[in-house]
């Protein structure tokens, strides 16, 4: 055990007596908890010489490895600790914190960057909505100057949410939206309702139309592309289901326009294969066959499409379609030709369109 060797001055005073007796219990105490100290001080691990000797000056200086005088503190130097170690924790903490300062500067810049991105302003239909995490909603919809753009809508989930009936499908809305070139999802900020169509929507029947045409937009619509003439047809096509709580002639109509302004559209009126002029028979189609085929030319597998069917192409290419009258007639050749486009959209865009199955069950 190292030795201990206290040199007290002569006839001390109470105060010097007060702290020679607390130097004495710290000498006392040294070989049990220095070594200790060593260890985690020293670089070199050696504990066998840490504190020789502890000896008291008449200003109670200690020379070898020491207790600083102090009334209220006292300080251990020892002569065998290595003081790189020391040095080089306390040029590590200034280093660590001009770090942290760097990324919260940079990340605060680039929250005060986000915000002061100004908003985009469009005109546009909601067309999907998906939910996004717990209170969000991803929201696909279709602008009038932007063509077709997902974006999220924060909180749109809550029950006190800023957006209020404003998703619903096929919505027509003014919409305030941030895009970032680094991100495929923008950030919806704002939606003010257009025009609603709360009949449709809160009808089974109805909402089973719209959703046939929020489907087929979905799927022939590119991203980031204008499209103002598809933007009207589904909007002309939402209008005359709420009007008409009808489906009927509107799909029909929105499939033959889906499908010629996807340049899908065969010919009506001579068959693809031998020519011919198509009289007034039926005429029979394919989703894999390019176009119409008369009698002579129909194979396995075809399905018959009348003359009144292909005779309402020519109406739906010269009229509006509320100017429509919709008889009897005219819907069965709407729900006939409202097939064979389905039949073609679903080939060309190789999708299965799921709403398809729930115009059969209304």
């Amino acid at each position: 055990m190292p030795g201990v060797d206290l040199a007290l001055i002569p006839e001390p005073s109470k105060s010097q007596t007060w702290y020679a007796g607390v130097l004495g219990f710290a000498a006392v105490a040294a070989p049990a908890i220095l070594p200790i100290v060593g260890n985690f001080g020293c670089s070199c691990g050696s504990t066998s010489s840490v504190v020789r000797r502890i000896r008291i000056e008449p200003y109670f200086r200690v020379e070898q490895g020491s207790i600083a005088k102090d009334p209220f503190h006292f300080r251990f130097f020892f002569r065998n600790i290595c003081a790189g170690p020391a040095r080089v924790i306390i040029k590590l903490v200034p280093r660590v914190r001009a770090v942290r300062t760097v990324v919260t500067r940079c990340s605060t810049q680039r929250r005060r960057a986000d915000n002061r991105m100004p908003a985009r302003e469009t005109e546009a239909i909601i067309l999907k909505t998906f939910p996004l995490g717990e209170a969000d909603r991803l929201v696909s919809f279709l602008g009038r100057t932007s063509g077709r753009m997902r974006g999220v809508a924060g909180g749109a989930r809550r029950l006190k949410n800023r957006y209020g009936s404003t998703l619903e499908v096929l919505s027509h809305v003014q919409l305030w939206y941030v895009e970032k070139e680094t991100r495929d999802l923008v950030r919806i900020q704002q939606c003010e309702l257009i025009e609603s169509f709360n009949k449709a929507q809160s009808d089974y029947e109805l909402s089973t139309g719209l959703a046939v045409v929020s489907e087929i937009s979905e799927l022939v619509l590119p991203e980031h592309e204008v499209a103002e003439p598809m933007f009207r047809l589904i909007l002309l096509v939402a209008r005359e289901i709420e009007r008409t709580a009808d489906w009927t002639v509107p799909l029909g109509y929105f499939g033959f326009w889906a499908v010629k302004l996807g340049g899908w559209l065969p010919r009506f009126d001579h068959c693809s294969l031998c020519s011919e002029t198509l009289g007034a028979g039926p005429a029979f189609y394919a989703a894999w066959e390019p176009g119409l085929v008369c009698e002579k030319c129909r194979r396995s597998g075809m399905r018959p499409l009348h003359r009144p069917a292909r005779e309402l192409v020519g109406v739906f290419t010269a009229q509006r379609l509320d100017r429509i009258e919709a008889t009897g007639e005219r819907k069965a050749a709407a729900n006939e030709l409202r097939e064979a486009t389905l039949d073609w959209i679903e080939h060309h865009t190789e999708r299965r369109l799921h709403t398809r199955a729930l115009l059969e069950t209304t």
